[in-house]
Order: C-alpha cells, then structure tokens, then sequence
C-alpha cells in the first residue's frame, strides 16, 4: 500500500479523534516519503508535547517505518482557535 496524505489524514482523524488535520506531502522537494502533518484534537488537553507526538506516532506506528521525514504540530481545540484568531 502507497502512503498517501489522505489516508494519513483520515486516520489521524478518526485514531485520535481529531477535530482538525492537515497533511501535506513533502515528497516532491525530498529524495523519499516525507510529510508534514496538524492535528488539533481533544485528546491532547493537558498532556505536554513530548506525549503527544507519542500519541500520534503510537497512531501511524506501522507506517512511519516507510516514512523518511516527518514534522508534526499538535494542539489541543483551544490552542487551535487562538492560532486561528492571529
């Protein structure tokens, strides 16, 4: 199976219960996979940011292996909505 941004969106959003996710694939100014992904979700509220990237590794744990770059943002609702009001 190719990994695609839609199918890393759709399953960070339904794993992680997200109310927002962005992915974007980075490939093309790379040599191999790479993306670059925001998921605002509940599930992050009070947990540092170390723990949530944790949780979204433990979500694509068997494809980031084929993954060669990858940056995440994670931010709880209310992180969102402040950044969106900038």
């Amino acid at each position: 199976m190719e990994l695609s941004a839609e199918y890393l969106r759709e399953k960070l959003q339904r794993d992680l219960e997200a109310e927002h996710v962005e992915v974007e694939d980075t490939t093309p100014n790379r040599c191999a996979s790479s993306f670059r992904v925001l998921v605002v979700s509940a599930k992050f509220e009070g947990k540092p940011l170390l723990q949530r990237h944790r949780l979204v590794n433990t979500c694509l744990e068997e494809e980031l292996p084929r993954i060669h770059a990858f940056e995440q943002k994670t931010l709880t609702p209310e992180q969102w909505a402040r950044e969106r009001q900038k």
